[in-house]
């Protein structure tokens, strides 16, 4: 008969491969109800971290994530914005939820997927960075200009008045997929699920920057889709 911690180790194995396939098939897709706040607000449209908040012209760097490598707006939503903008950008752990939630009630204008440039790169310097809490958090990050993603532009009101909100989903290196549940013209809900993205990732919400709007959350917050405001 084997010793007792002869065994324990002959069955770490299989414990191991039971625990990653419990969370890569079970955990990872866990999709806890949310609900949204009332009154003219933006929530978030994913779960994780806070790495950078910014209020900017459309062609303005706002990230410099390395020497010689900065990023503006138009840069992350890959599309030529007009007039100044308010970025929120979200880490997603491998151990966040990852279904993405509408910031606003209104419409889908349009669902777009841009390839890689030239490819996925990994998240692993915005990992450990929001981890450690080291600031800034996206130093080093060329995930955000290089990988996959998805734009979903919505539109809707604050405060009466008209109002523009791109969900950028960026892929990891690790992704397999990014999903998009609604199509161009679909009605959508405040808080309603859109969407998700594989294993760990980013999402970044731009927002028209109106007179009235504040910012509610700083670097290095947590916050869930669909029930932390981010901007009121």
């Amino acid at each position: 008969m084997a010793a007792p911690g002869l065994a324990w180790l002959a069955a770490l194995p299989g414990l191991g491969l039971a625990g990653y396939g419990f969370w890569r098939y079970i955990w990872f897709f866990r999709n806890p109800p949310r609900t949204a706040p009332p009154g003219d607000n933006l929530v978030s449209p994913a779960d994780g971290t806070v790495v950078y908040v910014k209020e900017v012209k459309p062609w303005e760097p706002v990230l410099s994530i390395k020497q010689g490598v900065k990023a503006s707006i138009n840069d992350i939503v890959q599309e030529d914005l007009e007039r100044p903008r308010i970025l929120v950008g979200v880490f997603m752990s491998p151990f966040n939820v990852h279904y993405n939630r509408a910031p606003l009630s209104g419409a889908v204008e349009f669902v777009r997927h841009h390839p890689p440039r030239p490819v996925n790169r990994h998240m692993g310097h915005m990992h450990w960075r929001s981890i450690m809490k080291r600031r800034p958090i996206y130093q080093n990050s060329v995930h955000i200009l290089a990988n996959e993603r998805t734009v979903t532009k919505f539109t809707g009101n604050f405060r009466g008045e008209p109002v523009s909100a791109y969900v950028v989903q960026i892929a990891g290196k690790s992704v397999h997929g990014i999903d998009s549940y609604l199509q161009p013209g679909a009605p959508v809900a405040k808080g309603e699920l859109f969407g998700m993205i594989r294993i760990g990732s980013q999402v970044d919400l731009v927002v028209t920057r109106l007179p009235a709007m504040e910012v509610k959350v700083r670097p290095g917050d947590k916050v869930r889709a669909g029930e932390t405001v981010l901007i009121a």
